[in-house]
């Protein structure tokens, strides 16, 4: 596990802005060179931020029964679990994920869709968010693309298909995808990591996502508070 923090809002997707805890896990198989939570995985400083984290630092053990008391404590009716990569974890959280559900509340997971999901969590009605990795974000197609993990999340209830973009040519690669996989609902999301970054990228995107009968989502937490970690 990387950090537990809230109460804070989603600031992404479907849910943005709904208040909400996040239980935020390390480690990732791929390495986005934009990540902005390269502190969960990157241990040899090859993201653009070009700093190698200490994972004896950055990652601890917590009994479910000590996390749960983190995430009760916070009195919110959405928990989301992030990475990282969370799916690779599954097995581990699916108890978390009980017990949060049979108190009522909601669990959103945020993967990259490289990992297929156990029947397990899709029976308790965790609310998949998938942000399938572009050409950009540098790892090679085979690695992030996985057609039966993205094809058997988009049969989940509540699944949104996010994409990070930056130019209309990204935009022709997320048709590409839905064309070939079926995926969707579809939100595009700009990238960056700062308001000026997001604000350009949002501008230059936001009348062709349209056009395109897709989702249009910001980041809100960043537009809030910055780069800021545990927000």
């Amino acid at each position: 596990m990387n950090e537990i923090f809230g109460p804070t809002v989603q600031g992404e997707g479907p849910s943005a802005g709904q208040r909400c805890g996040f239980l935020r896990l390390g480690g990732c198989n791929l390495s986005c060179h934009w990540c902005d939570t390269p502190y969960t995985w990157d241990w040899t400083g090859i993201s653009d931020e070009g700093r190698a984290y200490d994972p004896r630092k950055e990652l601890n053990s917590m009994s479910v029964a000590d996390v749960l008391r983190d995430l009760l404590a916070m009195d919110v009716d959405l928990i989301v679990i992030s990475g990282g990569e969370p799916l690779k974890q599954q097995k581990r959280i699916a108890p978390l994920v009980r017990i949060l559900r049979g108190r009522g509340i909601s669990v959103e997971l945020e993967t990259n869709g490289t990992v297929v999901p156990d029947d397990e969590l899709i029976e308790l009605g965790v609310r998949f968010n998938v942000s399938p990795k572009l050409a950009h974000a540098g790892d090679p197609l085979h690695r992030r693309i996985k057609p039966p993990a993205l094809q058997k999340l988009g049969k989940t209830p509540g699944v949104a298909f996010k994409f990070v973009c930056k130019s209309h040519e990204d935009l022709d690669e997320v048709s590409s995808l839905q064309e070939e996989l079926g995926i969707g609902p579809i939100w595009i999301m700009p990238e960056g990591k700062n308001v000026t970054d997001i604000s350009r990228h949002l501008g230059n995107l936001s009348d062709e996502v349209v056009r395109r009968n897709w989702n249009l989502s910001t980041r809100l937490h960043v537009l809030a508070w910055g780069d800021q970690r545990g927000v």
